[in-house]
C-alpha cells in the first residue's frame, strides 16, 4: 500500500514538486537525487501516508539535498541558498486549479526549452523532467541509444546550472520569442511520437500542449497548437494498416477516427479565433479542421484549403508550407495549375515528399515517365520504412503492363499523408 502511494504521489506531482526544487536549488542533477532520496525515505518510514504526502516529500528532499551540499562542501553561501523555505502547501489539483498552482511548473517548461539549449535537448530535457518518460522511453523514440540519451540529458541539466539559467518565465517582452520556442518543442514532441508511432510520446506532447495554454489562457498560439495536435491524432487508429504501411487519407475510413478528439479540438480553435488574426498553429488547426469535417476525399473544401495555405504562406513563407499549398491549389483546380506552382518552389531537391507530390501529380496528368522518375527520386531519399514500402507500390503500378490510370487521387504530401507539417 505505501509503494502504492508513493508511487502515484510522484507520478502525479514529480513535475510541480522538482520545479520548486531546482528554483531553490538551482541544479537539476541535485533536485532529482533529492527527490528520489525523499521517495526511499517514504518507503521506509511511511506506515500510513501523512496528511500532505507532497510537502513531506519536498521537505525531506529539500533536506536532504542540503546535506549532499554540505558533505560536498560546496559553500556556506550555496547551503544558505538551498536551506530557504519551500512552499509547504501543493494541494491536489483539476484543470480549474491549474493557475493557482501552476506557475513553477510554466517556469519548468521555459526553462527545459530555454533557447541556450541544443533543440534535440530541448525535446529530451521537456520529455523527462516535465512529461516524466524515462530516459530508456525517449531514446526508444528517437531511435538512439539509451547511453546516449542519458548523456544528452546530462549535459543540458548542467549546462542550465553552470550557465545560470534560472527557473522563471520570461519578461513579457521575451515572452513572443520564447513562446514560441516552448510550441516549437511540444510539437517536436508530436512529431517524434507520431513518426515513431509511439502513442505514450503522442499523448504526453498533448498534455503539455494543454498545460501551457491553460496556463498562459490569453495565448491564441498555445490553444492554436492544442487543436493543431488533437486533430492529427484523432486519425491515429486508422493512419497504418495491419502491416504497419501508410494508408492515404482518401482511403481512410472514416468511421474509425477519433470525433471526440475533432469535436474538442474545434472547440478549442473556436476559443484561439476570438483573439483576432490567427497565428501559424490557428491556420494549419483551422486546415486540419476542414480535412477532419469532410465526409470524403472528393467532398473536401479543397478551395478553402488553399485559401487558408495562402494565409499560411503570406505569414510564414517556407518551401514546405510553398509545397502544401500546391498540392491543395492541385485538389481545389487542376494538376497543371497545381504543378507549375510546385517547379517554382526551390529548396527542396533533397526532401523526398517534394519529389513524392511531382510525381503524383505527373501520374495523375498522364506524364508516365516522368512520374516514374519523380518516384525514383523519393524512393531514394527516404529513409523511412513505411514511406519506401508505399513508394515501391507506386512505381510498381507504374511499372507494370496495366499501370494504374491517372485519377484524381490526392498528392502525398505532408497534409495528405497525415504527417505534422514542419513548415
Amino acid at each position: 500500500m505505501t509503494a502504492e502511494v508513493v508511487e502515484r504521489v510522484f507520478r502525479e506531482h514529480r513535475a510541480r514538486m522538482l520545479a520548486a526544487l531546482v528554483r531553490v536549488l538551482g541544479d537539476f542533477e541535485l533536485a532529482e537525487d533529492a527527490l528520489q532520496d525523499a521517495c526511499a525515505q517514504a518507503l521506509r518510514r511511511w506506515s500510513e501516508p501523512p496528511d500532505d504526502p507532497v510537502a513531506w516529500l519536498l521537505t525531506v528532499a529539500r533536506n536532504s539535498a542540503i546535506d549532499r551540499l554540505r558533505r560536498a562542501r560546496l559553500g556556506r553561501e550555496k547551503q544558505e541558498e538551498a536551506a530557504a523555505p519551500v512552499e509547504a502547501t501543493m494541494p491536489d489539483f483539476d484543470d480549474k486549479r491549474l493557475l493557482a498552482i501552476g506557475d513553477e511548473r510554466l517556469s519548468l517548461i521555459f526553462t527545459c526549452c530555454h533557447p541556450a539549449l541544443a533543440e534535440e535537448a530541448r525535446v529530451a530535457l521537456t520529455l523527462q523532467a516535465v512529461a516524466g518518460l524515462t530516459a530508456a522511453q525517449i531514446a526508444r523514440s528517437f531511435l538512439v541509444g539509451e547511453a546516449t540519451l542519458a548523456q544528452r540529458l546530462v549535459r543540458a541539466k548542467r549546462k542550465i546550472r553552470d550557465a545560470g539559467i534560472g527557473l522563471e518565465v520570461p519578461a513579457d517582452h521575451l515572452l513572443p520569442e520564447r513562446l514560441s520556442g516552448v510550441l516549437s518543442v511540444v510539437y517536436l514532441i508530436f512529431t517524434q511520437g507520431y513518426t515513431a508511432d509511439d502513442a505514450v510520446v503522442r499523448r504526453e506532447a498533448i498534455r503539455l500542449g494543454r498545460l501551457v495554454a491553460a496556463l498562459m489562457p490569453d495565448e491564441p498560439e498555445a490553444l492554436g497548437l492544442v487543436a493543431l495536435l488533437l486533430l492529427h491524432d484523432s486519425r491515429s487508429a486508422v493512419r497504418r494498416d495491419g502491416a504497419g504501411d501508410v494508408v492515404l487519407l482518401e482511403d481512410q475510413d472514416r468511421s474509425g477516427w477519433d470525433h471526440g478528439e475533432i469535436a474538442e479540438a474545434v472547440g478549442v480553435l473556436d476559443r484561439a479565433l476570438r483573439h483576432g488574426a490567427p497565428g501559424p498553429y490557428q491556420l494549419q488547426a483551422a486546415i486540419a479542421v476542414l480535412h477532419a469535417q469532410a465526409p470524403s476525399t472528393a467532398d473536401t473544401d479543397w478551395a478553402g484549403i488553399a485559401a487558408l495555405y495562402g494565409e499560411l504562406l503570406a505569414l510564414t513563407p517556407s518551401p514546405v508550407v510553398a509545397l502544401n499549398h500546391a498540392v491543395a491549389v492541385a485538389m481545389a483546380t487542376t494538376p497543371e495549375d497545381g504543378l507549375a506552382l510546385i517547379d517554382r518552389i526551390g529548396g527542396l531537391e533533397g526532401y523526398h515528399l517534394f519529389h513524392s507530390a511531382r510525381a503524383d501529380l505527373l501520374r495523375r496528368l498522364g506524364r508516365r515517365d516522368e512520374a516514374i522518375a519523380a518516384y525514383r527520386r523519393a524512393h531514394d531519399l527516404t529513409t523511412d520504412p513505411t514511406d519506401r514500402r508505399f513508394l515501391s507500390g507506386r512505381l510498381r503500378s507504374l511499372d507494370s503492363p496495366a499501370a494504374e490510370p491517372p485519377g484524381r487521387g490526392t498528392p502525398a504530401t505532408g497534409s495528405a499523408r497525415r504527417r505534422p507539417r514542419a513548415g
